[in-house]
């Protein structure tokens, strides 16, 4: 029985290395993750530097030296941040079906490194912003200058759309999913991402914004991108030694496949019994765990009805995957649509959130501001979250979790956790309304 268990767990362990890494008779990849580490965590440690100190104190750049107004300002960077998320889902469909991981990243830091450069000539060159507001006049930017800071803007979303969806999971391909110290290398690996994010983050929105308000423009914005510079150095420095995975196509490409066969088939009456005429193909490579078959959502399940006109491959897989498709890629459709209420509700919750970046620094601006011989910058007061998510954190799992009797591992649920933190968002909202 043991000899039969551990040959099971080897043949899991080959698919799922043969899924990841291409066919059977493939060389076996050279991992060398330990080496390839540092030049990965440099590129996104010094990447983090770059980008946050650029992007933290752009609202008060926005409106003292481009001489925005704040409610202008504000707009902007919201629709900046929001359109870099949405680049995301751009950047991991290219990333998963044409080009793979290092090529994107790899593209993405080069545009993010030319995106600094030209945010610093914004500052640099004179010519490239408006003239400091006189006593009584204040000249809003030109459209040349307006153009000049939207090409920085472009260059900056591409860059995070290329980035940021593949940083962890290229880090994630240096270590050999089969063996031990791969594991435990790909969990050290996680480890020092998120410590070293963290470290960036808070010399981000300390020195590098000090120097941004209160020595120079064009010297705070010329330190992100040489930073930048040095993360696009260790990146390409590393290429000999990296593990590229090849692209295995997108999951995004399973979700419209599903979506327009079941609209093709939308006049078919779906079997009272499954049967033969519903496709039911797992992939053999899948890691993926096969999903049971759900009665929500139906009208989706008309895309597994199998009809004359359908053809199946000599491996099982369907000919025409827009017209045809499996019971699992059906029911991962189901899961994604199950979880749209909960997304929603979190497009609320980024309303408040989103205010710490734009809101607060306005606030700060107008608040005194001075520490003796020492003024704190405005944007450095959004460090005040990450202070308080480190002290709460451990308060809430080494000191709460223990005395919440609720029988649950975690004392509460996840979803208990995002209702609560919707309601202490609304009282946010309502503290800093009573506070206007």
């Amino acid at each position: 029985m043991s000899s039969s268990m551990e040959k099971i767990t080897d043949n899991h362990k080959e698919e799922r290395f043969n899924s990841l890494h291409g066919d059977e008779d493939e060389p076996v990849p050279n991992y060398r993750g330990i080496k390839a580490m540092p030049y990965i965590i440099g590129n996104e440690t010094f990447e983090k530097l770059g980008t946050v100190g650029s992007a933290t104190n752009l609202v008060v750049y926005l409106t003292t030296v481009f001489n925005m107004k704040s409610v202008t300002a504000a707009t902007l960077i919201n629709v900046f941040n929001g359109t870099c998320n949405l680049a995301t889902l751009v950047g991991a469909f290219l990333c998963d079906a044409y080009f793979g991981r290092y090529k994107c990243l790899g593209f993405a830091s080069v545009c993010s490194l030319l995106g600094m450069l030209i945010l610093m000539l914004t500052a640099a060159i004179p010519n490239a912003h408006p003239p400091h507001c006189a006593a009584t006049t204040c000249s809003p930017p030109t459209p040349w200058q307006f153009t000049f800071l939207l090409a920085s803007f472009l260059c900056l979303v591409i860059g995070a759309g290329g980035i940021r969806p593949c940083n962890l999971s290229f880090g994630a391909d240096q270590f050999d999913p089969r063996s031990e110290s791969g594991k435990r290398g790909t969990s050290s690996f996680f480890n020092w991402y998120y410590c070293t994010y963290a470290a960036a983050v808070m010399v981000s929105v300390t020195g590098i914004v000090y120097v941004q308000s209160n020595i120079s423009w064009s010297i705070g914005l010329a330190i992100p991108a040489f930073l930048m510079f040095i993360s696009c150095a260790l990146f390409f420095w590393g290429t000999r030694i990296y593990v590229i995975v090849k692209p295995q196509g997108s999951p995004l490409t399973s979700v419209a496949q599903v979506l327009v066969a079941a609209l093709r088939k939308r006049s078919l009456e779906l079997p009272e019994d499954s049967g033969a005429l519903l496709f039911d193909y797992h992939p053999p490579k899948s890691i993926n765990s096969r999903l049971p078959r759900t009665s929500q959502f139906r009208c989706l399940d008309k895309a597994v009805i199998i009809t004359d006109s359908d053809k199946i491959n000599p491996n099982g897989s369907p000919n025409k995957p827009w017209r045809l498709c499996s019971m699992q890629q059906v029911e991962e459709v189901k899961c994604i649509v199950r979880i749209l209420p909960i997304w929603a509700s979190t497009i609320i919750f980024n309303v408040p959130l989103l205010q710490q970046q734009t809101y607060a620094v306005f606030q700060a601006l107008q608040s005194d501001r001075q520490l003796g011989h020492f003024q704190i910058p405005a944007a450095t007061y959004v460090l005040f979250t990450m202070v308080t998510l480190t002290i709460w954190i451990p308060i809430y799992d080494r000191i709460l979790v223990p005395y919440l009797v609720t029988g649950k591992e975690g004392g509460i649920t996840m979803l208990q956790r995002m209702g609560i933190g919707l309601i202490l968002g609304i009282f946010c909202m309502v503290s800093n309304q009573t506070l206007i």
